[in-house]
């Protein structure tokens, strides 16, 4: 694919894509929009890609949204204006939502507005201590619109939504992880170390057992308990089928041998 806003690279089952406009923080516009739709789906089927890491080109990893490319240039198009909105709240949602890949992102610098959707969007995240978050809208006379305030709704304590999105106060990676926006922040010198680890021990797990895992936990969050144990009743059924019962066979059956111990290891590491 030939790509302006974005750079792929692809090694040891884990595809790395980098938002790639450096000289605008990596703001989003929508023709990165348009190709992040095409990225997405074009990895989610790739048998080579197990896990899909979100970064930024230089020392940023996203300011939000292209404020003129997306506010102002199409102020006057409302029809192309709602369909590059969808789009941007499609793949930054759903898509990231429910990706049957593992999915992290990395944040590297500024992460604002609308890239909070994109660590929302992503099963884990991790940070540079000196990243900086933040909403600024409030500071110019707007809201955390599109799918951020949902983005905030489903991460944050209320306190911490609202404070930072009434104040537009920014705050660094090490508070992103004390109120539970990012799992984890760590020195910039060790961020892409630390990610490609936990990537690289995410492409080593059964990947329908991941995908399963993900789809339990996403789609219960919209369930009663009792809708909830009948879904994963069936997707335990699914899985049986997904893997020719290796659940059973080689996960609990080598472990009934001796071979490893599945709460300390991961099936494969211990075996002889």
């Amino acid at each position: 694919m030939e790509l302006e806003t974005l750079k792929i690279a692809k090694a040891d089952g884990i595809a790395t894509v980098t938002l790639n406009r450096p000289n605008k923080r990596n703001c989003m516009s929508p023709q990165l929009h348009q190709e992040m739709t095409e990225v997405l789906a074009k990895l989610r089927y790739d048998d080579e890609v197990r896990v899909v890491i979100i970064t930024g080109a230089g020392d940023n990893f996203c300011a939000g949204m292209d404020l003129k490319e997306f506010f102002i240039a199409l102020k006057d198009k409302p029809a192309e204006y709602e369909r590059v909105w969808r789009q941007a709240a499609e793949w930054r949602g759903r898509t990231l939502r429910y990706y049957p890949k593992a999915t992290i992102a990395m944040i590297n610098g500024y992460c604002f507005g609308g890239a909070f959707s994109i660590v929302e969007g992503c099963d884990l995240a991790i940070a540079a201590e000196d990243a900086t978050f933040g909403l600024s809208e409030i500071n110019f006379k707007l809201f955390p619109g599109g799918t951020v305030s949902k983005s905030l709704a489903n991460l944050l304590r209320p306190r911490d939504a609202l404070w930072y999105g009434m104040t537009g106060r920014p705050f660094d990676g090490k508070t992103a992880a004390q109120i539970g926006l990012i799992n984890l922040a760590v020195p910039r010198a060790e961020l892409l170390e630390t990610t490609m680890q936990v990537a690289r021990e995410l492409a080593s797990k059964d990947p329908h057992a991941m995908k399963a895992t993900k789809d339990g936990y996403r789609m219960s969050l919209e369930m009663s308990w009792d809708a909830a144990c009948s879904y994963s009743f069936a997707k335990e059924q699914e899985l049986v089928v997904a893997q020719g019962d290796a659940w059973r066979k080689e996960g609990i059956g080598d472990f009934l041998q001796g071979k490893y111990r599945p709460g300390l290891e991961s099936h494969g590491a211990g075996a002889a």
